[in-house]
């Protein structure tokens, strides 16, 4: 056989691989587990952690339905403004004043110390806060995280019946534009093909993630596995923060929400590609060779099926044309749930391979910055490469 029809089959095999093997990754009905509510004296104490750096353009959207949530026992907010240049911390006290609802604490730690991403000293600053009401869970959420009324209640609930350490869910991103119609829900995808749902919940299994937006946390956990200080230099502080818990013998589990909302936008590719590119080769462990893998196999599972259906209509080669559109097919049969959970057309399921091209670029473009000793840059701060961090004496 040719080298057409051999990649052709290659990649058909990785599809029915991943179709069958990988967790049924692509399945969207991981969904918050149902729990009962306890008696109503029996609510548990929450303190919900709000770390936000410049973000009085979403707080409006998001803070109020914090601070609207109906939660039976006690519960505040603690938004801690990580030294803002926008007006974040007043903004956040004049919501507050304007809309009532649930105590809100704003607090500022100032600059992160070498060592510490921004967000990670937000959060222990705001965990520190937390810690003098003595809650019994925290919920860590993204100041761009929009909540449904009764969507703490709810997460409280399947914690206790599930006893999880970390109940966390997959906020809805926004898909409004052009770009985030072909790039977000793939974006999801993706996600859950490297860490599938399915298996996150499951105690025998060492895959581990969470989604940074909406974290519920039992505050006993957090201080047997010293988060955020374990986890201080962490980029992708969600996955970090599951994985300290899971090796320490937590349960934890992550879905894809239902009531729980990002509300930032991301109009141009270019806000897409800083989103991606900031943190794909820390996901890589900054390994070349992981990075020269991925490359392949991205190109191979994504880019192989359509090349190789066109150069075996080209070439006269049934065999290639055949095996690549099959394994082209499969690829699109699997991205259609996530595009119904996105309520999208359905016509953006063939397109995944341009798609998953453009991620291929923004990977790359992330080990590029990387070793120009850019770092991770997001919100006007760049961290150092990992082997640049000082380690906690």
């Amino acid at each position: 056989m040719s080298a057409i029809v051999w990649t052709a089959v290659a990649s058909l095999a990785a599809w029915l691989w991943l179709l069958l093997g990988q967790g049924f990754f692509w399945r969207t009905d991981v969904r918050l587990p149902p729990g009962e509510d306890p008696d109503p004296d029996d609510w548990p104490s929450v303190c919900v952690v709000v770390p936000a750096r410049d973000e009085a353009a979403v707080l409006p959207r998001s803070l109020p339905s914090l601070l609207a949530q109906d939660y039976p026992g006690r519960a505040e907010v603690v938004l801690v403004d990580d030294a803002s240049s926008d007006g974040t911390g007043e903004l956040a006290r004049e919501l507050a004043r304007r809309h009532g609802g649930l105590p809100l604490t704003v607090g500022s730690p100032g600059e992160p110390p070498a060592g510490w991403t921004g967000k990670l000293w937000a959060v222990r600053h705001g965990i520190g806060l937390a810690r003098a009401r003595a809650p019994e869970y925290l919920l860590l959420t993204d100041a761009d995280i929009a909540h449904a009324p009764d969507s703490l209640r709810r997460l409280v609930a399947a914690a206790r019946a599930g006893d999880f350490d970390v109940l966390s869910q997959m906020a809805r991103l926004r898909v409004e534009s052009l770009w985030e119609r072909l790039v977000v829900p793939a974006f999801v995808y993706f996600f859950a093909q490297l860490y599938p749902f399915r298996r996150i919940g499951r105690r025998s299994t060492r895959t581990a993630a969470a989604a940074g937006g909406c974290v519920l946390l039992r505050a006993e956990t957090a201080e047997r596995a010293r988060i955020p200080d374990a986890i201080r230099h962490a980029v992708i502080d969600d996955v970090a923060l599951a994985r300290a818990v899971k090796r320490g013998g937590g349960h934890i589990w992550l879905g894809l929400a239902e009531r729980v909302d990002s509300v930032r936008p991301y109009p141009r590719l270019h806000d897409l590609w800083r989103m991606v590119s900031r943190s794909a080769y820390a996901q890589l462990r900054h390994n070349p060779l992981l990075l020269a893998g991925t490359v392949a196999g991205l190109a191979l599972v994504y880019l192989a099926p359509p090349v190789t259906l066109v150069a075996g209509l080209a070439a006269g080669s049934a065999a290639a044309a055949l095996t690549g559109g099959l394994a082209w097919l499969v690829m699109t049969a699997t991205y259609v749930p996530m595009l119904r959970y996105y309520r999208q057309p359905l016509w953006l399921a063939p397109l995944l391979p341009f798609t998953a091209f453009l991620y291929l670029l923004m990977t790359v473009d992330s080990a590029v910055r990387h070793y120009r000793g850019r770092g991770a840059a997001w919100k006007g701060r760049t961290y150092p490469r990992p082997d640049t961090v000082p380690e906690e004496s």
